[in-house]
């Protein structure tokens, strides 16, 4: 009995040497990872904006974040899907990108010609043109820029994904005040908001024409985040030993239960710290009968992670992360509007969670104001909510 014991002790310490041996040589490998060439958001104009002619020019960097290495850009080509209200028969869109580098003109027959990205940007300009006989029912164009990087990591294909705003509401669209036990509320509609729109420059243009003093604009943390960028596709998300191991453990419903939901935390968080919460929570959770201290342990961001189908079209398609600094940008929305604010994740299971709220506010107010979940959870497009306290 004893030598059994022995040799099971043993084996187990060969298994949980084995699995940190996996996960440190895979950290270190990550760290490695070369051809860091970032394509930008970019700026968007709607150069011509006709009841049947769009024409939508972006004009983005391509910045090489690879110390010491120059990376290549042997390709690079967009591609764009309409999201619209109403039917896309009789909508054609007509996509092409346009080398506009420092030291080369652009060829005339439209040749993506591959080009050394050294420590200095380059920019490509990408023109869409949208015709059809009535355009109004558009929504947004969702781009994608498809490029191949070529470097220290071999050939590697990526892809920028840019969601641009066809359509705006005006501020009649959102005049629906709904009475609570303790405050008025308004849901405040707008445009499918992206990487390209900014929390404090969105609450000036839809919040500020219906607010009066002593009212409380509320955003979904969701859509904060969007406008941070913070969502990515699968495809660019590449699952590690650790990731496709433990998602397993996870209930379905989690966002965590896909190898990419669970790679998205390790990314976030590290993969030592999601590894030592998922020991810590199985041990509590199988002999001190207490569920949920991975979540306590693993970071914020467990809990805020959305994995794809988490939001509306056309972010179904992609994991979403929690915001950054939401304290931060509720203080700046105070700064620069007056109002008070606070950023929220309310469902319609009567859940609400406060991230992050300006001074003097109350999480008890904020909860029973939205406890009816005013902004929606299908494609209401109404991330804001004006609160008009009434007691």
């Amino acid at each position: 009995m004893a030598i059994a014991n022995v040799i099971g002790i043993v084996l187990a310490a060969l298994v949980i040497f084995t699995a940190l041996s996996l996960l440190l040589f895979e950290m270190q490998f990550r760290r490695r990872l070369g051809n860091l060439l970032e394509v930008t958001a970019g700026t968007w104009d709607l150069a011509v904006y006709e009841p049947g002619y769009y024409r939508l020019v972006g004009d983005l960097d391509l910045i090489n974040r690879t110390q010491r290495f120059e990376i290549m850009v042997p390709q690079l080509e967009a591609e764009a899907t309409l999201l619209s209200k109403g039917s896309l028969e009789g909508i054609t869109v007509q996509t092409k990108a346009i080398a506009c580098h420092p030291d080369a003109a652009a060829r005339p027959d439209g040749y993506w010609f591959a080009y050394i990205v050294k420590q200095k940007p380059t920019q490509v300009k990408i023109v869409l043109d949208i015709r059809g006989e009535d355009l109004t029912a558009l929504q947004a164009a969702w781009v994608r820029v498809k490029y191949v990087t070529y470097g220290p990591g071999g050939r590697l294909p990526k892809m920028r994904h840019i969601v641009v705003p066809l359509k705006f509401p005006v501020a009649e669209e959102s005049q629906r005040w709904r009475p609570t036990a303790t405050a008025d509320v308004l849901p405040v509609r707008t445009h499918l908001l992206s990487q390209l729109d900014d929390p404090v420059e969105v609450v000036k243009r839809y919040v500020l024409p219906h607010a009066q003093p002593g009212d409380i604009v509320t955003l979904g943390e969701t859509p904060v985040a969007l406008m941070q960028g913070r969502f990515r596709h699968p495809s660019d998300i590449h699952p590690g030993w650790l990731a496709k191991r433990l998602c397993y453990y996870f209930l379905p419903t989690s966002s965590l239960a896909t190898a990419c939901g669970l790679q998205t935390l390790v990314d976030a968080e590290g993969a030592w710290r999601v590894f030592f919460a998922f020991a810590v929570g199985a041990i509590a959770k199988k002999f001190l009968n207490r569920p949920g201290v991975f979540y306590q342990l693993a970071g914020e961001q467990a809990r805020l992670i959305d994995d794809v189908t988490g939001t509306l079209p056309p972010y179904d398609q992609f994991i979403v992360l929690g915001p950054k600094n939401p304290q931060q940008v509720v203080d700046q929305i105070q700064q620069e509007t007056g109002l008070a604010a606070a950023i929220v994740d309310a469902n319609d299971l009567k859940a609400v969670k406060i991230l992050a709220a300006t001074s003097g506010l109350s999480d008890k107010f904020l909860e029973q104001a939205l406890i009816t979940n005013p902004a929606g959870n299908a494609d209401e497009q109404t991330p804001l909510v004006l609160i008009r306290p009434t007691g």
